[in-house]
């Protein structure tokens, strides 16, 4: 269900509508595909194949691949939670605390396939340092003071969510929500067991549970689960490390030869902090060219060939994303400083070597998250893409050809 996981941000809410090219109309027949107004007026919550987008500002999700310690030790750091995707277990309930901690923000999932959304709530929410954005930091600021419960039934009832969540929904999703109520209501005026609820969903199939640091602690938060549950103290400032057993125990739970789960990770973006260090990288090799010009003006006669040719980024460049005014507010390392001033070209001369080396390998990494970012948006906008009258319109041809009747002869 999350094997297109790998790298993607949290997108923009604006994000929904401009991915999307259905035009703002109801859909006047079942057959047609949904419109915007349909998912935005629809009451219920769509099933995802992995987790939904929200505007959250400097952070992406990331495939963890496995649990092997050079994988965790590639993750962007900080690394602000972990979500776990199975098919859910009832964990022993008095794991659980009696009440949620003040510092915690916790909500329970309250609604059918709302988990994804819920898991990072419930992971966000508890990151004091990123930019939640004005309706997810005023939500948050909402729902301090409420229970776990009351926040899961305040994400039902929480617009801003449900549009982007159900930006990925299809009409054919929709009409299964509805189908589902139906058949609920029905199942109740006969006295049976609605199937409308968080835990029977969980019984059935997948849902998303999160790890994450908290105060010097790790904890999971499972929106199944009435309260969340302390994982220990953190020791050695690796918390990931300290997840990965209780991870792996669920794991070990599986047949082998089954693959029923996967990792996220919800990681800061790297891609500022990459121009960031593009910038200064730059600002170093001017100065380093500047001084070099009064120790030695010939100096470029002494440069390889190798290096010459390796096309030096030695101003603003919007390929990268780099800015005039990025690289005037960039400041030259202390270490940098130390050897400029000692005026030995010899040195200076070994230091820009250095930084075009590490420029070289500044600019892979910018190309790649930013290759990466365009691959997340167009599998975003495929994800959104109604193939439902594109497989009925082909069904009608086959019909009217008579080649439906041969097949189910």
């Amino acid at each position: 269900m999350a094997e297109h996981a790998k790298r993607r941000r949290l997108a923009k809410s604006s994000d929904v509508s401009d991915a999307s090219t259905i035009t703002n109309t109801s859909s006047p027949t079942p057959s047609a595909p949904a419109t915007i107004d349909d998912k935005r007026n629809w009451n219920g919550f769509c099933e995802v194949e992995s987790e939904p987008s929200f505007g959250v500002s400097g952070v992406k999700v990331q495939e963890v691949v496995s649990l092997d310690e050079e994988i965790l030790n590639d993750l962007p750091r900080p690394v602000y939670g972990l979500i776990f995707l199975y098919k859910w277990r009832e964990d022993d309930l008095d794991k659980q605390e009696q009440t949620c901690p003040e510092e915690v923000w916790f909500a329970n999932q309250t609604v059918n396939n709302a988990c994804a959304s819920v898991a990072l709530l419930n992971i966000v929410n508890n990151v004091p340092d990123i930019d939640l954005g004005d309706n997810l930091q005023a939500f948050k600021d909402f729902t301090r003071e409420f229970t776990p419960a009351l926040r899961g039934d305040a994400i039902a009832n929480f617009r801003f969510v449900k549009e982007i969540h159900n930006s990925f929904a299809r009409k054919m999703d929709i009409l299964n929500g509805d189908l589902q109520l139906k058949n609920d209501a029905k199942a109740k005026k006969r006295g049976g067991k609605s199937t409308n609820s968080a835990e029977d969903e969980s019984v059935a199939g997948f849902h998303f549970i999160a790890f994450v640091p908290i105060n010097g602690r790790v904890w999971k938060l499972d929106g199944l689960e009435r309260q969340p549950q302390n994982s220990g103290a953190i020791e050695n400032q690796d918390w990931v490390s300290q997840a990965k057993p209780e991870i792996e125990a669920r794991m070990a739970q599986y047949e082998e030869g089954q693959i029923e789960f996967s990792i996220l990770g919800l990681v800061k973006e790297p891609l500022p902090g990459f121009i960031s260090n593009l910038a200064m990288n730059v600002k170093s090799l001017t100065e380093v060219s500047e001084s070099l010009k009064l120790l030695k003006p010939d100096w470029r006669d002494f440069i390889e060939d190798s290096v010459i040719a390796d096309h030096v980024v030695t101003g603003p460049d919007s390929i990268y994303g780099l800015t005039h005014e990025l690289i005037e507010r960039s400041q030259v390392p202390r270490a940098l400083r130390d050897v400029l001033l000692q005026n030995i070209a010899a040195d200076i001369m070994e230091w820009r070597q250095k930084l075009v080396l590490e420029q070289t390998g500044l600019r892979a990494s910018i190309i790649q998250e930013q290759q990466s970012s365009r691959s997340d948006q167009e599998r975003a906008a495929s994800r959104r893409h109604e193939y439902s009258p594109a497989v009925r319109a082909l069904v009608e041809i086959l019909a009217r050809k008579g080649i439906l009747k041969d097949m189910a002869g």
